[in-house]
């Protein structure tokens, strides 16, 4: 196999070269502590953190069930409040007690069974009220979510044992694809992988070359022989490297820490994160070169990798609840393309109308940024 050329004078480069630069720079990543922290540490850290720190489930939601009917259906209801896991009610009798718990945040919410709810029942227009505390949006909607989903057993295990019900005969069954546990860690542990890539390609790659650049290292390495194309490789293949064993390491706790389901294809999931790590890695070289200042490159890697990684790639965000103007400037960030490729391929399977897409944007925007990046070096050099 031919040896590939450096496009600055058509020369080969060298493998012997390429190798020496290869172990200067391990040397220099293990004899440095904050590039093995935040290459082997963080990692570990971010994984336990988001894993077990962050969940979008709500469980266990203090709420007052007000039983102000003393017929046995509204205590059975009252009772299912009582059993379901996705509460802990307090069972009382004053509506304005409850007001007063919920205004001092001692519950989020009120499930009020009125005092006409079992002859209102045999009519067939029975109301149950919910109220909850709507300082957080999202959580209201969600507690009034699992109440509705409580009322909807007890009407239908009513049902099923053939006594009356409060909503008739129809009984609404739903079913969610590719997460049945509705469990948040489903997509919030894919999303964790895209933070470490982001972290181990960019923020550490950016941090590190900068201050390569302030240190006058590459002054030093521009009087040798040795090529930009030999110092871009050199860089590259120690931080794939680092990028490898944190895929490893987040991979390994999703399947075995968190249990998330794994139903595509191995190779696949390689193939886009590594891409995505060669994303990563140009653009952390390219703004490192770029502005050569450490503080300066930290920030930017930072505003255009890390936060949109997190905010606008569809990891904690539905991407299709956004603005039109700011989901259309989500296309320029390569964290969306791998987000929709890990949860695509752990969730859903190898569906490939998904998968073909993002993998040629990831491999465009690799292409992209290291030609950008190999024409910064050639600049640097004249």
């Amino acid at each position: 196999m031919t040896p590939p050329t450096d496009p600055r004078n058509g020369s080969l480069l060298k493998p012997r070269r390429v190798w020496t630069l290869v172990k200067k720079e391990t040397c220099q990543i293990l004899r440095d502590f904050s590039s093995v922290a935040v290459g082997m540490v963080l990692p570990v850290v971010l994984i336990l953190l988001f894993g077990y720190g962050l969940s979008l489930d709500v469980k266990n939601v203090p709420v007052a069930v007000v039983l102000e009917d003393t017929s046995p259906d509204a205590a059975e209801l009252a009772s299912t409040f009582q059993l379901s896991p996705y509460f802990k009610a307090r069972l009382m009798t004053s509506m304005a007690r409850a007001e007063d718990l919920i205004v001092a945040r001692q519950v989020d919410g009120i499930i009020r069974i009125r005092p006409d709810f079992s002859r209102r029942m045999r009519s067939g227009d029975a109301e149950v009220q919910i109220v909850a505390y709507g300082g957080d949006a999202n959580s209201a909607r969600i507690i009034q979510g699992y109440a509705q989903g409580t009322v909807g057993q007890w009407t239908a295990r009513r049902l099923g044992e053939g006594q009356n019900t409060p909503s008739g005969p129809v009984i609404l069954q739903d079913r969610l694809w590719f997460n049945q546990a509705r469990e948040s860690r489903y997509f919030l542990v894919p999303g964790l992988v895209v933070l470490v890539m982001t972290v181990l390609g960019a923020l550490l790659t950016a941090l590190v070359v900068a201050r390569e650049w302030e240190q006058g290292t590459f002054e030093s390495l521009f009087v040798t022989p040795v090529r930009p194309g030999e110092i871009l490789l050199a860089k590259v293949i120690p931080y794939l490297a680092l990028g490898i064993f944190g895929l490893v390491l987040c991979m390994i706790a999703a399947r075995f820490l968190f249990h998330v389901p794994f139903r595509g294809s191995l190779w696949v999931v390689s193939l886009s994160s590594l891409l995505y790590l060669l994303v990563t890695l140009g653009l952390g070289l390219f703004i490192s070169s770029t502005v050569k200042s450490q503080f300066v490159a930290g920030l930017l890697t930072v505003v255009v990798a890390f936060l949109p990684a997190m905010m606008l790639s569809g990891f904690i965000f539905d991407l299709e609840s956004l603005p039109a103007t700011i989901r259309a400037v989500t296309y320029v960030f390569p964290a969306r393309y791998y987000v929709a490729l890990l949860e695509t391929v752990l969730l859903a399977g190898d569906i490939w109308a998904v998968i073909l897409p993002n993998l040629a944007m990831l491999a465009g925007m690799g292409a992209l940024l290291f030609a950008l990046t190999r024409v910064g070096f050639k600049k640097q050099l004249d």
